[in-house]
């Protein structure tokens, strides 16, 4: 019987718990209520909780307090989506909790619990019944009702576990749209991914391995790029002996397994050491017990490498000069990222509809940046909220607009004013993305029925302001139907991306459509070379 969690067994629950959600993801990913390719609520909660693995393992004889801070700063930092920040925000919850703790009961659980469905519910502004919210809202009555009941905590996770299953089955009743497409909520089954994984180690006592086709595409995951970096703080210093010509075999010895890549070289006078460790607090204690420190650098490795990957990201150098304003934009596809950098754009993080860039991502960008005030433009709904946290962190003066997609950064950018205070080019903004629709055409990938839309596989989705106005097999009526959804009388400019599936001469074609249909508009027909939507569409 367990009937107390200390640092270790959390941290193998932890990783039992992302295992099991990253072996499960596509599932997840599918449950999306809408039927496109970018379904993708799996995948960000997955590369969230990837985020944390090593800062746990690194703390796992730390207390369950360190390793709780650790995951919440992680996964805050990592969060991808929506459902990435929300996952975040109840690991925010545990480490509130947890805080001087060094190991837990099943009381201090249930408290735990009831923090983390607290924090989550705080950090939506409009909380919805029938999401995740609910599901974590409901396992957090359960343990608290439950806590006095039992001292086991395989019995109590049990309980908690069934809870988190009843109130998952219960979502499509809470949400129309999710029993009419036949799922329950995508980031609701994720949390249960990672509670059925912990519960497991707690039953078993292993993890759940990642399966082979997991494993075997970590290799170009962060994670797996995380896990060569074993060592995180490459740490040097050179030490001034106190006694001139003694040995400093014991400080070799004391240091020698706690981190690799060693060097130490040991003079007469002097010791100079390398070393990649995850502790350099314990080489320069060691260090100062045999002299003084004449240098010491530490560098972390992993933050080195992350920034390296961020700028491989970014098409463009960012200058160096200080500005009054900068922007930072989330896009994907050429012609899109080079017709952002024309208008002003700062810089461009690649992402939004098939891979969301995380918090830790645009929090790179903006530091980055060298300017007094910073717009971003998230450009897809579900960028917005790891914008938010990444505004949040940043010690800049930071504006997140409220874009969901790329055609509104760049009226915003048309608009912008350089002389107007930065209040004012935010409120010009906000009155721009008021005016332009937006839409997309791409392809269902499963069968369904989204209100009255019924759709099949591989049939064309008009998708408009966000809605899935039409399905049907003919890719010109699909974006007339975008169109007739969004434009009036009162329309000016439909400006058209067409992506990387498109021939140029398939886009001249649907342009010269669009001007027979729209004869009193400026068609705007652009390469944008985007994947997964082969039309993005404004209309203004």
């Amino acid at each position: 019987m367990l009937k107390q969690i200390d640092s270790q067994i959390f941290v193998q629950m932890l990783i039992s718990g992302a295992n099991n959600l990253i072996n499960n993801k596509q599932r997840v990913d599918d449950m999306n209520v809408f039927p496109v390719p970018d379904g993708d609520t799996g995948t960000n909660m997955s590369m969230t909780m990837k985020a944390c693995v090593e800062g746990i393992k690194a703390n796992a004889d730390n207390g369950i307090d360190a390793v709780a801070k650790s995951l919440a700063n992680d996964t805050l930092r990592g969060a991808r989506g929506n459902s990435g920040v929300i996952l975040s925000q109840l690991m925010r919850g545990f480490k509130k909790a947890f805080e001087g703790a060094k190991v837990c009961d099943v009381k201090l659980w249930a408290k735990a619990f009831k923090s983390a469905s607290d924090s989550a519910y705080r950090a939506v502004m409009k909380p919805t019944e029938g999401t995740i919210l609910t599901v974590a809202r409901e396992m957090a009555e359960s343990a608290m009702k439950n806590a006095s009941r039992t001292d086991d905590f395989e019995k109590f996770l049990s309980i908690i576990t069934d809870a988190g299953n009843a109130a998952l089955a219960k979502t499509p009743e809470l949400l129309p749209k999710l029993k009419t497409a036949g799922v329950v909520d995508a980031g609701g089954q994720g949390l249960m991914c990672i509670v059925e994984g912990m519960h497991y180690y707690v039953c078993n006592g292993k993890i759940i391995e990642l399966s082979e086709s997991e494993a075997d595409t970590s290799a170009t995951s962060d994670v797996h790029i995380a896990e060569e970096i074993r060592f995180a703080y490459c740490t040097e210093c050179i030490v001034d002996k106190n006694i001139k010509g003694k040995s400093a075999l014991g400080f070799k010895t004391k240091i020698e397994n706690i981190g690799d890549s060693m060097v130490f070289v040991d003079d007469d006078d002097l010791v100079k050491v390398h070393i990649h460790t995850n502790e350099p607090n314990i080489v320069l204690a060691e260090a100062l017990k045999i002299g003084s420190l004449a240098t010491v650098k530490i560098e972390n490795m992993r933050l080195q490498h992350n920034e390296m990957i961020n700028s491989a990201q970014q098409k463009e150098e960012i200058p160096a000069e200080r500005t009054k304003y900068a922007f930072i934009s989330v896009a994907v596809g050429e012609g899109i990222v080079s017709m952002l950098k024309e208008l002003g754009v700062t810089a461009v993080i690649e992402g939004g509809q098939t891979m969301n860039p995380s918090t830790d991502d645009i929090l790179s960008a903006l530091e980055k940046i060298n300017s007094d005030n910073i717009f971003v433009f998230p450009n897809n709904k579900n960028v917005i909220m790891s914008a938010q946290q990444a505004a949040k962190l940043s010690k800049k003066n930071v504006k997140v607009v409220a874009t969901t997609s790329v055609t509104q950064s760049m009226s915003c950018m048309l608009t912008f004013d350089e002389d107007a205070s930065f209040d004012e080019n935010e409120a010009a903004f906000e009155d721009v993305i008021a005016t332009v629709k937006s839409g997309q055409v791409t392809n269902a990938v499963r069968d369904t029925q989204v209100g009255d839309v019924e759709i099949k596989t591989g049939e064309y989705l008009s998708i408009a302001e966000g809605k899935i106005v039409h399905s049907c097999s003919d890719i010109t009526e699909a974006v007339l139907n975008v169109c007739g959804a969004m434009a009036d009388d009162d329309s000016e400019a439909i400006t058209v991306f067409y992506g990387d599936m498109v021939s140029e001469d398939e886009a001249e074609d649907m342009a010269e459509k669009l001007e027979d249909a729209y004869p009193d508009c400026d068609i705007i027909m652009n390469s944008g070379a985007q994947p997964v939507y082969h039309y993005l569409i404004s209309v203004e």
